[in-house]
């Protein structure tokens, strides 16, 4: 028994010592004195809304350092204990030893939230594809889904933007979800989601399948550099419909931006006031402005021809099947589960951790081989 405590505890250990330079965990270290040393100085708490910043970022790498910290240390104690190779601790050894494991994979998902904006909020856009009424249903299921994953995670929904089918659910909304990880996680959510279903509008109790698709971007708050061209814009402001109370009915409060050489438009209309809805709308603009290039670098490196994909048959990424059976299954990986209704409530994690490890694969393949034909 002695010599499989000790195999299994040299691959915690081993592991270990891997994610410490996976996780920048020296890099974390330092940045939290730095941070711990500007809010010594005076005036910290002049700006509320620059120290709840300065707040969250040093809670977030507390987090990350001490969970590493502490299985680092438990490791060494259980190193101690089995040093002394006495039977009668075997036995705690492995108890202590499983849920170490336990916690190592814990820090080891850790990994999976190292892009430059995996910490931030995402804002995350659901679009009605082609079918009318059905398509539209389907995209205010997947607003609900998506909400109740949110509130599962303790995180924040706001509803940015929103366009109401004429008969049911939404043709179209932008979500702010506001939380740890909301773009790291909700990243792997991004394409085209299709349900196959008895429709409920459809007297004949025929079978019907539609298709709403997602966008998920970072909110970057000013922490990219892209250039945005006054002469590029055409702004309209418009009267908002939907949350706000009164006051939104009175006001052409409502804006949406259009960027001329792309194409791209965007509309804010929850803030109270046209420059408030401008400013977001803007900070979503540069968000996409900057997927854009980075999915130009992805693409380059992978070879792809990076076509968009249209919002039907052929192009999605998951299928939610309630008729005739019940399956819900993500194609990129193939991971799938049974209970459709549990994920329409918002249990997700099993599909996104899956397409994050595959991601995380992909990119390390993708490395090695850009590597090995540079050397």
């Amino acid at each position: 028994m002695l010599e499989e405590l000790t195999q299994r505890l040299l691959k915690v250990e081993k592991d270990i010592l891997e994610f410490k330079d996976l996780l920048s965990i020296e890099k974390k270290t330092e940045r939290m004195s730095e941070l711990q040393m500007k809010m010594a100085e005076p005036g910290f708490w002049d700006d509320q809304s620059s120290s709840l910043e300065t707040i969250n970022e040093l809670k977030s790498l507390k987090e990350d350092v001490e969970s590493f910290r502490g299985v680092e240390e438990r490791v060494g104690e259980l190193k101690d204990l089995l040093s002394l190779e006495d039977e009668s601790y075997f036995k705690d050894i492995e108890a202590e030893l499983s849920a170490l494991e336990d916690e190592t994979e814990k820090v080891r998902l850790n990994i999976l939230f190292q892009g430059k904006f995996d910490e931030a909020n995402a804002i995350l856009e659901i679009n009605s594809g082609a079918g009318g009424t059905e398509a539209c249903d389907w995209a205010g299921m997947l607003l609900r889904m998506y909400t109740r994953w949110s509130e599962d995670k303790k995180f924040t929904v706001k509803v940015i933007n929103e366009l109401r089918g004429e008969e049911a659910g939404i043709k179209s909304v932008t979500l702010l979800i506001e939380g740890r990880r909301a773009y790291g996680l909700l990243k792997a959510e991004k394409g085209v989601h299709r349900l196959v279903r008895i429709s409920p509008f459809d007297s004949n109790k025929r079978r019907h399948t539609s298709f709403a698709s997602l966008e998920v971007l970072p909110e970057v708050k000013g922490e990219i550099e892209i250039e945005v061209r006054p002469e590029d814009l055409k702004v309209d402001t418009y009267r908002a419909s939907g949350a706000g109370g009164q006051h939104v009915n009175k006001t052409d409060s409502a804006v949406r931006i259009t960027h001329l050489p792309t194409g791209i438009v965007v509309a804010c209309q929850n803030e109270r006031s046209q420059h408030q809805n401008k400013h977001t709308a803007l900070n979503i603009l540069k968000a996409k402005l900057y997927q854009i290039e980075e999915e130009k670098k992805r693409r380059e490196m992978e070879k792809l021809s990076g076509s968009k994909m249209k919002i039907e048959w052929g192009s999605q990424i998951r299928s939610y099947v309630l008729h005739p059976y019940l399956m819900v299954k993500d194609h990129r990986t193939g991971f799938e589960m049974p209970q459709a209704k549990d994920v329409l409530d918002g249990k997700l994690d099993g599909f996104i951790y899956s397409y994050l490890k595959k991601r995380l694969e992909d990119d390390k393949k993708i490395f090695t081989e850009q590597t090995s034909k540079e050397d």
